[in-house]
């Protein structure tokens, strides 16, 4: 997942994404955008996009008024994984980190990586296992990200 349609975007049928991309004019880069969510996606054209603020706002094909783009308010956009550049070493998307095992230090599996939320301080990965845990997806916490073995290891204790 690459953004979230928040709003429409004035009066001529733009939209308003939050980008869920390291950087905000990462989405720029695709002509074509996938929108949906729960298994049901449909690809659009993306006739013009920019960075507006801390959002990216884009028209799409067939969307001409306000009201037909307040219709996709709340959608996920997505760009298929081959359209993406391939991930240099030790780097990797954050939907590679989407159900992979989380476990701390002392090899204590938390659960797997359900979700993950950007909150504007840090990006925050929900752990579903026996208990739902937010870790932060920084650097003093995570210790490392094994795409291969589908494995995270977090130096992470609840805080109490």
């Amino acid at each position: 997942m690459m953004g979230r349609v928040r709003a429409p975007h004035g009066l001529k049928g733009w939209i308003k994404v939050q980008p869920f991309t390291q950087e905000r004019q990462g989405l720029l880069n695709y002509p074509e955008w996938w929108l949906g969510g729960e298994g049901k996606w449909q690809q659009y054209r993306v006739v013009e996009s920019a960075v507006h603020g801390s959002m990216v706002v884009a028209k799409l094909e067939g969307f001409d008024d306000r009201e037909a783009a307040a219709e996709l308010r709340g959608k996920d956009v997505a760009v298929p994984r081959s359209a993406m550049p391939e991930s240099g070493e030790g780097e990797f998307y954050w939907s590679d980190l989407l159900g992979m095992e989380v476990r701390n230090r002392d090899e204590t599996t938390l659960g797997t990586v359900a979700r993950i939320l950007e909150t504007g301080a840090n990006t925050v990965l929900v752990v579903q296992g026996e208990k739902e845990h937010l870790v932060p997806f920084i650097q003093n916490v995570v210790v490392s990200v094994d795409v291969i073995t589908r494995r995270l290891i977090v130096d992470w204790e609840e805080p109490v």
